[in-house]
């Protein structure tokens, strides 16, 4: 009997203490930018961070380590008062010039008497050039925004079930896509002109169970960003959750406060999601940052509204989940047009992500002297930039179709200086032959399958090359 009442007496105790051990741990985050393979031209951007949930201030001591927790592995210690209700973060640059190789990275945090780790790791490979030459990641939009271009995949894509979207993250998964970028969380088919929507007016349907604005998108799956999430977590991948869509291209003060509050939102309801990677604002923006605006007047005004809403929509950010990177995306058209702008846009946007190199407009910089141009500008402000590769071409009819493969080739080898490489978009695009549904056209199913030989063979090309050097 006294060895079944110290046995229950035991299993109580857990009970008791697991969930303060949890929420203390929900508090602390580690994020490498990038998260996935990178080569030794890039370097590692560690951000770590926490935030004080309980209702006192408390010492907090933060080491971050490469490799084991040892005194010769610090890379950063730093020791602060952290107040009630508020974040504390963190950023280390780590130069990969010498390690090649699998590294770790280890975050330790101290508190009192409590001591909590995080462990992220990171392949670094041997390259002369910035890029791994490989599609890191992808777009998974739920429900394309026109029906015009997603005319040959949208019928289908509302169809998929919540394992059916698992299904389509392991797919991403065999082709090591592994960072997920999804496009919006909302749709709002209300909106018709420039500026005209407020937080309190605003009739945009959800794609997941929101409380703010409940009213659903018809879909079929009842929640594809948490099947999303949590087969992300099975395998390991990153996913940036759209914040969006408040209004194409509107970056004003009511667009600011519907992004907090939707933010929030997904931060409460999914930030527990270890994939759960970072912030994607889904209004995207023109390469010139003005909203092509006529009056000289309303395009100062315009580039005023972007740098505002991130500086502030980042420091947000920081407070409700620490360490959490916020990425944009842009198209490349222009990108003179913004030299104003950009400098103060970058120092509180973590990744931009732009578009539309293969189809620069006339008397505009070639793709290149964009890509080279916007990398110029992301190292002068400390920010990264990533390559949104569009796999498509439209159709006569503007509709969209699978890009050739000797054309995605092409551009993964025009443009080495991106340190990750994602694509617009996998559903529609590219489809596994084993999913248990096919979501577009036939040729979507040649696509993954010239990939995934593309892919192979770029593996066992790298395995062979680092075999001589050994």
């Amino acid at each position: 009997m006294n060895k079944l009442r110290k046995l229950l007496l035991s299993w109580m105790l857990i009970l008791i203490m697991v969930p303060f051990a949890v929420i203390a741990q929900e508090g602390i985050s580690l994020t490498l930018i990038p998260p996935t393979t990178i080569t030794n031209q890039v370097d590692l951007d560690i951000r770590a961070g926490l935030r004080n949930e309980e209702g006192t201030a408390k010492i907090v001591e933060l080491s971050v380590y490469l490799g084991k927790e040892r005194p010769e592995n610090l890379l950063h210690y730093s020791k602060k008062e952290v107040m009630p209700q508020t974040a504390y973060e963190i950023k280390h640059i780590l130069s990969t010039k010498n390690l090649v190789g699998n590294q770790k990275i280890t975050l330790v945090v101290k508190y009192g008497n409590k001591k909590y780790r995080k462990v992220r790791d990171i392949e670094v490979i041997a390259s002369q050039q910035r890029s791994t030459g490989l599609i890191d990641g992808a777009w998974a939009g739920i429900y394309h925004w026109s029906e015009t271009e997603g005319k040959h995949w949208n019928n289908d894509i509302k169809q998929m079930t919540d394992e059916q979207w698992r299904e389509m993250v392991r797919a991403m998964h065999k082709l090591k896509m592994d960072i997920v970028v999804v496009q919006e969380v909302f749709r709002n088919e209300e909106y018709v002109g420039k500026h005209e929507t407020t937080v309190d007016s605003y009739k945009g349907k959800a794609f997941y169970p929101s409380v703010l604005y409940p009213e659903r998108v018809p879909i079929t799956s009842k929640d594809p960003v948490e099947s999303i999430l949590d087969e992300a977590d099975k395998q390991g991948m990153h996913v940036f959750v759209g914040v969006g869509m408040f209004a194409w291209f509107d970056f004003t003060k009511e667009s600011l406060l519907w992004h907090k509050k939707v933010a929030q939102e997904l931060w409460e309801k999914y930030g527990h999601h270890p994939s759960f990677y970072g912030f994607y604002v889904s209004e995207e923006s023109g390469g010139n940052l003005d909203n092509w605006e006529h009056s000289e007047v309303m395009r100062m005004q315009r580039k005023k509204e972007i740098v505002d809403f991130f500086r502030e929509f980042k420091a947000y950010c920081n407070q409700i989940a620490p360490a959490k990177p916020v990425m944009l995306a842009t198209n490349s058209m222009q990108v003179p047009v913004g030299l104003d702008t950009y400098p103060a846009l970058l120092q509180n946007l973590d990744i931009l992500c732009p578009f539309g190199f293969a189809r620069m407009p006339e008397g505009d910089l070639t793709g290149k002297e964009a890509a080279d141009l916007l990398q110029s500008l992301c190292n002068q402000a400390g920010a990264h930039l990533w390559f949104d590769l569009e796999t498509f071409l439209f159709n006569e009819d503007q509709s969209l179709y699978p890009r050739p493969m000797e054309e995605i080739v092409r551009d993964l080898n025009l443009f080495q200086n991106f340190e990750k490489i994602l694509c617009y978009q996998f559903p529609g695009v590219f489809n596994d032959p084993k999913m248990s549904i096919r979501i577009g056209e036939e040729r979507t199913l040649d696509l993954f399958r010239a990939y995934q030989r593309y892919l192979e063979k770029t593996m066992k090309d790298r395995l062979s090359k680092d075999k001589r050097i050994r």
